[in-house]
C-alpha cells in the first residue's frame, strides 16, 4: 500500500469524510456539474464508477439525474459506511480499494470517472492507476481535476506528498492512444460554488 492510499484510509480521510456537506446546495451544485458532463456523453452511460467516491456527493448527483447502475471505490472505511449507509448504491458495489487495483473485469462499466482525486495520487503511480481506469471503462473515461499546466507539488491542510496538480487531460491523452477527446470545461468556483476544476471527458476507440 503506497504512502498516499495509507493517508486518506487513516484520521486525515475520516476527516475529509466528515467534511464533505451533504447539504441541498452542495448537490444542487454537482448536479448542475454532471448534467453539463454527461451531455456530451451520448448516447447516457448505463453504469458508472467513481474512483475516489468519499461519501458519494458525485454519486448522489448522478443517482438523482438518471437510472445509471451505480459503483464505488474508496479506501477510507468511514465514507464507505456513509455510502451504505445511505445507501447511496448497493452494499456490494462499494469496493474496499484504490485507483490502482479495481476489483472489476475489464470493460465491466461504460462510465469511470473521478473529481478532486488524481490530485492526490503521487506522480509515480499516476500512470498505473490510470491504466486500471481505463482497464475497467468500457466506453468512457472523465476526471474533474484542479489544473496547473506543468506537474507541481502543493502543500495540501500542512502535509505533502498528498495533493499534485498537472495538466491531466494531457495525461491522459498522452499516455492512452486508444482515447479520444469528446469535450472540456472548466467550472468556476465563483459562478458554480464548486472548487475551480478542469474537467475533461474522453471516449475509448
Amino acid at each position: 500500500m503506497n504512502e498516499q492510499v495509507t493517508f486518506w484510509r487513516g484520521e486525515f480521510g475520516d476527516g475529509y469524510a466528515e467534511r464533505n456537506a451533504l447539504d441541498a446546495e452542495n448537490l444542487a451544485q454537482r448536479e448542475a456539474m454532471w448534467r453539463q458532463i454527461l451531455n456530451a456523453a451520448s448516447p447516457p452511460p448505463r453504469s458508472i464508477l467513481e474512483v475516489g467516491a468519499n461519501v458519494g456527493l458525485n454519486l448522489r448527483a448522478l443517482a438523482a439525474l438518471g437510472g445509471a447502475e451505480l459503483h464505488a471505490a474508496e479506501p477510507n472505511e468511514k465514507a464507505r459506511g456513509i455510502l451504505a449507509e445511505d445507501k447511496v448504491l448497493p452494499a456490494d458495489h462499494i469496493y474496499d480499494t484504490a485507483a490502482d487495483d479495481l476489483p472489476l473485469e475489464s470493460g465491466a462499466v461504460d462510465f469511470v470517472f473521478t473529481c478532486g482525486v488524481l490530485i492526490h495520487i503521487a506522480p509515480e503511480n499516476l500512470l498505473a492507476s490510470c491504466r486500471e481506469m481505463h482497464r475497467v471503462s468500457g466506453k468512457y473515461i472523465a476526471c474533474a481535476e484542479y489544473f496547473n499546466p506543468t506537474p507541481v507539488e502543493i502543500s495540501y491542510r500542512g502535509h505533502s506528498g498528498v495533493l499534485f496538480k498537472r495538466d491531466f487531460g494531457g495525461f491522459w491523452l498522452d499516455n492512452f492512444s486508444d482515447i479520444q477527446l469528446v469535450d472540456y470545461g472548466f467550472l468556476w468556483k465563483r459562478a458554480t460554488g464548486l472548487d475551480d476544476l478542469t474537467w475533461w471527458l474522453f471516449q475509448k476507440t
